[in-house]
């Protein structure tokens, strides 16, 4: 009874296979599908007379149309035989004797009688496996991390260690799709029915990945703070996508090798919260008000408070708040030192009713006595 029901199979079989199909993309994928298996256009809309085909044959003359921003991945009993990176319509051809057709000019005996014996060899199931798979070449979204507790890392412009609890998001692509099929996807996706997706929780493959993205934040935020060429910021990393990403691409590169070993890249982030620990936090007020008083800024500021200190050194204290004052300016080297000089004109200089009005109202303040005053007042008449 088995031997007849393996007849029957295999002349089926053979039979179904005869016709051509069309391959496209499976229905209803969401975005972040990285690959996934061509399916014939029969199974995947509801319509086409080859409903018993092989899963896993691929009639000659078929046709494989490959949408913008994907590739084609072919296969030949589980080898990748080749690849198509451009979009359009492409037919299948094959030498393998499972895949010859009488509507391709495989001629009756070859397409079917042939088929039938090798597939009575094995069960009534054909002797090959083919397969067409779809890789995307666009950016993949949605693709986040997240610290659990703080990162440190050694800030050249702080001069010091900072850390931080950050969460975010990045955009992957497949720069290599080879390298990455051959070198990282699990076999158990290169199956019909089967979709790769770096968003699965279930994947552990994207898993591992999201833990070596963890692993590489601390010299991903180190390499971006303290590029000499760019004069980088920490305060920086929320504003700058492109340019972390690279950092955090760098970081992962020399650490695991997405690029060289997987055909993986990073391509922007999006850092959607970064909270300091206490230290960095104070440190960072420091330098915020530091650069806020930098410059002109900076020294208006200053003799703004030094003016309301001598005012207010002459309503509290009288004449001997104004001395305290006038010797604490020259411990920092006069208050004529917070202002740009501004040259005496000579006229000035040579008025002797000036000299006297000024020697007087040191005289009255208490800070000459009467012998400086009369001496000033003589020096000025030329007596």
């Amino acid at each position: 009874m088995g031997l007849i029901q393996a007849v029957v199979g295999s002349i089926g079989g053979s039979l179904a296979d005869q016709w051509k199909d069309f391959y496209t993309v499976p229905a209803g994928l969401p975005a972040t599908s990285a690959l996934f298996a061509a399916v014939p256009q029969g199974t995947n809309a509801g319509r086409g007379s080859n409903t018993k085909g092989s899963s896993n044959i691929i009639t000659n003359g078929s046709k494989i149309v490959v949408p913008e921003g994907y590739g084609l991945l072919l296969f030949q009993d589980g080898g990748l035989t080749g690849f198509a990176s451009e979009p359009g319509g492409y037919e299948w051809t094959s030498d393998d004797l499972n895949s010859k057709s009488i509507f391709s000019g495989g001629g009756f005996v070859d397409s079917l009688i042939k088929q039938s014996w090798e597939r009575f060899k094995f069960g009534g199931q054909p002797g090959s496996q083919q397969a067409a798979f779809f890789v995307s070449l666009k950016e993949l979204p949605d693709n986040r991390f997240g610290t659990q507790s703080e990162i440190y890392w050694d800030d050249a412009f702080l001069n010091t260690q900072v850390g931080a609890v950050t969460r975010g998001s990045y955009t992957l692509k497949i720069v290599d799709p080879i390298l990455f099929v051959k070198n990282f996807v699990p076999a158990s996706y290169l199956q019909p029915g089967q979709v790769f997706d770096f968003t699965d929780m279930d994947n552990a493959a994207a898993s591992q990945l999201f833990n070596e993205v963890v692993g590489s934040l601390a010299p991903a935020f180190s390499l971006y703070s303290n590029d000499p060429a760019k004069g980088n910021r920490i305060t920086k990393l929320q504003q700058d996508s492109i340019g972390f990403a690279k950092s955090l691409s760098d970081a992962v590169e020399t650490a695991y090798q997405w690029k060289s070993d997987r055909g993986l890249a990073i391509v922007k982030t999006a850092i959607v919260s970064i909270e300091y620990d206490a230290n960095t936090r104070e440190l960072l007020k420091t330098v915020q008000r530091a650069d806020a008083l930098s410059g002109s800024r900076g020294n208006s500021n200053l003799q703004a408070s030094v003016a309301a200190g001598m005012q207010s050194a002459g309503e509290n204290g009288g004449s001997a708040g104004l001395v305290g004052l006038g010797m604490a300016s020259g411990m920092l080297g006069g208050i004529g030192s917070l202002q740009q000089p501004v040259a005496p004109t000579a006229a000035a200089a040579a008025d002797p009713v000036g000299k006297l009005k000024q020697a007087k109202e040191m005289l009255d303040l208490g800070l000459i006595t009467q012998g400086d005053y009369d001496a000033l007042k003589a020096k000025a008449l030329g007596l």
